[in-house]
């Protein structure tokens, strides 16, 4: 018996597919995870013992709860962007480019977590900031996406006019808009993000993903170390940056969205999978799959000549 046919009588839906290749994948992320990081996880405990052991023997007057509190001065400190490396304090975190640059991380639900409003009606105010921010962020990220999707047809439209291959220019524009927002939204910060908060080359390109896909783990930060003066045009790039880089890559999620329903369809056709009009007509109308596309097709307008 063909694979085809074992499909055809099974009749799995695709749903349930789908959540069994979802949960292997996040399964399987876990067991790599777990290999790559945790035998180094148990080093740096070891490490951290070993440190906090030698640092008690060399200061004999500091006891266990001297350096609990000390621990807490630290994470205080931490949490409020100040520094503990020098006598003068800085303004902190809640500057107001800073706090700009908190209320982007809100709505774009980047939330990297260095920084949180600590008094109540900071919280309060926070929650009804992105329940009506986060909703607003998408309609306008999704508003610059048609029109980022829009000159790039315009510009395939063109050239199509001029090639007439039609394949071969759209393949060619979405490859340069591809590199082109690679440059201007990776390349680019990776390399200002170098420059003004020394980190590596892989640290960099890290933090421009983690940051862009809404990940926000908040391990890396820019603009937060109280050790360094950032100039005051920095917030602003890091907050444009954000922007318009959010809509690049949804738009580039978008497109690899596409090409996988184009090749889920493919292979339904290669596998026979598509029924014709009026078959099993019953077992359709229980069908997930099946209510799923008519309600897709109800919801496309009409077609006007």
């Amino acid at each position: 018996m063909k694979i085809k046919e074992i499909f055809n009588l099974a009749r799995v839906p695709s749903i349930l597919i789908l959540g069994l290749v979802y949960v292997a994948y996040v399964l399987i992320g876990g067991v790599v995870f777990w290999k790559l990081e945790g035998d180094l996880g148990q080093k740096d405990i070891a490490d951290l013992l070993l440190s906090k052991n030698r640092l008690l023997a060399s200061y004999t007057c500091l006891t266990q709860e001297g350096l609990e509190e000390v621990a807490t001065v630290v994470q205080e400190a931490s949490k409020a962007g100040l520094s503990l490396k020098r006598n003068s304090t800085s303004d902190g975190f809640w500057k107001f480019t800073s706090s700009a640059v908190f209320a982007a991380t809100v709505v774009t639900t980047i939330g990297y977590g260095n920084m949180s409003p600590s008094t109540t009606t900071g919280q309060i105010f926070c929650v009804f900031y992105a329940v009506f921010g986060i909703p607003l962020n998408l309609v306008v990220l999704n508003r610059v996406g048609k029109y980022m999707l829009a000159i790039e047809r315009n510009i395939s439209d063109f050239l199509e006019g001029k090639t007439g291959r039609r394949r071969c220019t759209r393949f060619f524009v979405h490859l340069v808009s591809y590199l082109s927002g690679a440059l201007l939204f990776f390349v680019m910060p990776m390399s200002v993000f170098q420059m003004h908060e020394g980190w590596t080359f892989s640290q960099a390109i890290y933090y421009c993903f983690i940051t862009l896909s809404t990940i926000g783990f908040g391990d890396f930060v820019a603009d937060s170390n109280p050790d360094k003066t950032y100039p005051q045009w920095y917030s602003v790039l890091m907050a444009s940056w954000i922007f318009f880089g959010l809509a690049w890559l949804a738009l580039l999620i978008n497109h690899c969205i596409d090409i996988l329903e184009r090749l889920n369809t493919h292979f339904k056709q290669t596998w026979g999978e598509q029924k014709q009009e009026g078959e099993s007509a019953g077992a359709d109308v229980n069908d997930p799959d099946t209510q799923v596309e008519a309600e897709d097709e109800i919801k496309k307008p009409p077609v006007t000549q």
